[in-house]
């Protein structure tokens, strides 16, 4: 079931109840154009979403446990890389910006490059020039889309939470002066007072598994990256184990000054 049948779906057991889509709205907790936007496909709901209209609507318990399971899955979209690049990365950059503009929290893992929005354009533009697929006009654009992103580091009404693992930082995909700046810009934006940023040292026991990168913005939606796509994950109780992941890392991660001293013993090895 995909999203525009699962709203159909949703607007035949609503007919059935009779009952009115302003007071299956207000019963659900959201407003009645979000109902119809579900009803219609035109907005994929969340599980909470979903769980609410049906609470609201008044189903049985079977025929709810046979929609959460449909919601669950639909709250769980993959888009191919492949098709992220047709559209144009520097216009997935754009939509990356828009929605962090409208987040308050981001909280972002990170075990494999540096993160997009702590990255110079130098470290961006070596990373994109490894696909010989690119030309140097999409690299242009995608690097001065990322590069308009990083704006949101500056507004003071965001909070920012990066956890990167020490390996990210000691992995030469770029050339080693490529890679002192990149350290010197990490620790000139971790002094920001809305920042945080946090590394997982290589020394020491350690609690978990470093899977895969992702993101989380506020705690509604989690961005995930594998290798063939990207996928975003709204079902509230797979965002709270990726929360759940990302506080286990933070808490186990070197900040602050230590942070600090770490990347630049590491900048003070590539120099020599």
């Amino acid at each position: 079931m995909n999203r525009s049948e699962l709203g159909a779906a949703l607007r035949v057991l609503r007919d059935a109840s009779g009952k009115e889509a302003k007071a299956v709205a207000r019963g659900a907790v959201m407003s009645a154009s979000k109902l119809s936007k579900i009803e219609t496909g035109k907005l994929s709901p969340s599980a909470d979403d979903v769980d609410r209209i049906l609470t609201a609507i008044g189903v049985s318990d079977g025929v709810k446990a046979e929609y959460m399971d449909a919601a669950r899955a639909v709250a769980t979209e993959a888009t191919a890389w492949r098709l992220i690049q047709r559209a144009g990365l520097h216009k997935a950059q754009a939509q990356l910006r828009a929605v962090e503009s409208r987040m308050t929290l981001l909280r972002l893992f990170q075990p494999a490059l540096v993160p997009g929005l702590l990255q110079t354009p130098e470290y961006m533009r070596a990373v994109l020039s490894r696909h010989e697929d690119l030309s140097e006009a999409t690299v242009r654009e995608t690097v001065n889309a990322r590069l308009d992103r990083q704006e949101v580091l500056y507004d003071a009404s965001k909070t920012l939470r990066f956890v990167i693992t020490e390996p990210v930082l000691r992995w030469l995909i770029v050339p080693p002066l490529v890679m002192v700046g990149q350290l010197d810009r990490i620790i000139s934006v971790s002094r920001l007072p809305n920042v945080d940023v946090r590394v997982v040292p290589l020394d020491g026991p350690k609690h978990d598994i470093p899977n895969h990168a992702f993101v989380i913005r506020d705690d509604r939606a989690v961005t995930v990256e594998t290798v063939h796509a990207e996928v975003v994950v709204t079902d509230p109780r797979d965002v709270g184990l990726y929360i759940a992941k990302f506080d286990g890392f933070a808490a186990h991660a070197l900040h602050g000054d230590d942070m600090r001293d770490l990347l630049e013993g590491l900048r003070d090895g590539l120099l020599q």
